[in-house]
């Protein structure tokens, strides 16, 4: 598998792991250094972010991927991905958002984690 098919099934396996709540995947795929930017703006590390999604304060139902971009540098990289999501967060009711994620990736060894996201609507 070449690093853009290994960046794309990354991508998979962060929104699999946030609709089955699959700790385990979740604090692998994310590098420790792991930022998630808000729609708002607000931020949260790796382990508020991913408390988040055990505890219910994030609830992710489905993720449909219409387009994702993926550019390689080396050991890093930059994801564009496009899905529609279905969640209810911060205590709102459920609905489906078109979201843009921006995300950051880092290359260990033979292994990508991801280490920043942006999130927006498109």
């Amino acid at each position: 598998m070449n690093d853009k098919e290994m960046l794309n099934q990354l991508y998979e396996d962060m929104y699999n792991a946030m609709v089955k709540k699959d700790e385990a995947e979740l604090l692998r795929v994310h590098d420790d250094s792991f930022v998630l930017v808000h729609m708002t703006g607000m931020q949260q590390d790796k382990t508020t972010y991913v408390r988040a999604i055990m505890d219910g304060t994030l609830n992710y139902y489905s993720a449909q991927t219409e387009e994702l971009k993926i550019e390689v540098h080396c050991d890093t990289a930059k994801i564009v991905g496009r899905s529609k999501v279905t969640a209810a967060v911060f205590g709102g009711g459920k609905h489906t958002w078109r979201l843009q994620l921006l995300f950051n990736a880092k290359k260990y060894g033979s292994e990508w984690k991801l280490t920043r996201s942006e999130a927006s609507t498109y």
